[in-house]
């Protein structure tokens, strides 16, 4: 592994949460380099620092999240989720230089994934996507902030900003479905509708701060949110095309859909544009939530804090050499938000 470069922090890891992104990176549908070491949502302590790095220092725990180039014109209005470097910085696993921290042999391998390759007990990190922890704050809890936590209540608070009249309802109960569910309940909306193919992942929903719930296996899903009424807004972390669909066909004149999943190549809406015009309706994507790190991470933590964000129902913690069976449970949907520790605990 290099020493830090400019802007850069070599981190000594404590915990890592793994992401859905992760498991389509490994399988090949974000056009990561394979071989690859992955991990975005890292939570460690700076051993080391570049030329130029301001506002750290050697001994601060820090919550890694995607990387962003931090001078672009997205940047400089921060919507970092935009950066024009950011399909570079984050899926291709390199430096904008093209460079990569690590090698395997005398070949420079992908290692710079979100700017961090977290998935390791040490790397070196861009500094600009860092957040500073206070020493109190548990890492486990605290790694799935960086971005599947980050972008349910960020895709709630900051694109949808729904108000205490407002019927919304989140598709899709993992970690992204499942902070949006907490994000509508701190909004205070009047009624939040959890959906989800697992019996389970609604109970949870329901402990979070849903009102009602739906387990859409094996039912009309059109008809039960249409026993519920129009829905003034809804958030879809499934990137399935017929909840899709279904989702914005139940929205009410000038009802707002934020797509937060991904839907596998090649898969296409057919949605009327009459359908859009004469309703208002808004149909939009969202990278992370349009969240800025530096801004909203705090605030989340804020949320955890006053006992608002019961991060500890999601997680489960693995030891690092246990990685492979955290992959699975993830996978499998047997673990929420699985989360590997360094040092080598687990529950």
């Amino acid at each position: 592994m290099s020493d830090p470069g400019p802007g850069e922090a070599r981190v000594r890891l404590e915990a890592c949460g793994i992401c859905h992104t992760d498991l389509l990176a490994m399988g090949g549908q974000l056009g990561t380099p394979l071989p690859a070491v992955l991990g975005h949502e890292g939570v460690g302590i700076i051993e080391a620092l570049g030329e130029g790095v301001s506002g750290f220092a050697p001994g601060d725990r820090v919550l890694m999240s995607f990387g962003a180039c931090g001078g672009c014109r997205a940047c400089r209005e921060a919507a970092p989720a935009y950066c024009q470097s950011a399909l570079a910085l984050n899926f291709a696993g390199r430096r904008i230089d093209g460079s990569a921290p690590m090698s395997l042999g005398n070949s420079p391998i992908t290692s710079h994934f979100f700017a961090q390759s977290s998935f390791t007990t040490h790397t070196v990190a861009s500094t600009h996507n860092m957040v500073r922890l206070d020493a109190a704050l548990p890492p486990a809890l605290m790694a799935p902030l960086a971005c599947g936590v980050q972008t349910g209540m960020s895709a709630v608070l900051n694109v949808l900003q729904p108000g205490s009249r407002d019927r919304v309802a989140i598709f899709g109960c993992g970690t992204v479905g499942l902070a949006a569910v907490m994000a509508a309940a701190i909004a205070g909306c009047r009624e939040i509708i959890a959906v989800d193919l697992n019996p389970a992942r609604t109970e949870l929903a329901l402990e979070l701060g849903a009102t009602a719930a739906i387990v859409s296996r094996d039912v009309d899903l059109a008809a039960a949110l249409k026993h519920h009424g129009w829905l003034n807004g809804a958030v879809d972390a499934t990137g399935s095309i017929p909840v899709i669909e279904t989702a914005f066909r139940a929205l009410a004149q000038r009802g707002q859909l934020v797509c937060a999943g991904v839907s596998a190549p090649g898969r296409n809406l057919s949605l009327s544009p009459r359908e859009l015009v004469f309703g208002g309706r808004t149909l939009r994507g969202t990278v992370e939530g349009d969240a800025d790190p530096k801004s909203f991470i705090p605030q989340m933590i804020e949320y955890f804090q006053a006992g608002r964000l019961p991060l500890e129902k999601l997680v489960r913690t693995y030891p690092f050499a246990e990685i492979n069976q955290a992959l699975a449970d993830l996978s499998a949907g047997v673990t929420i938000k699985p989360v590997l520790m360094m040092s080598g605990e687990g529950n």
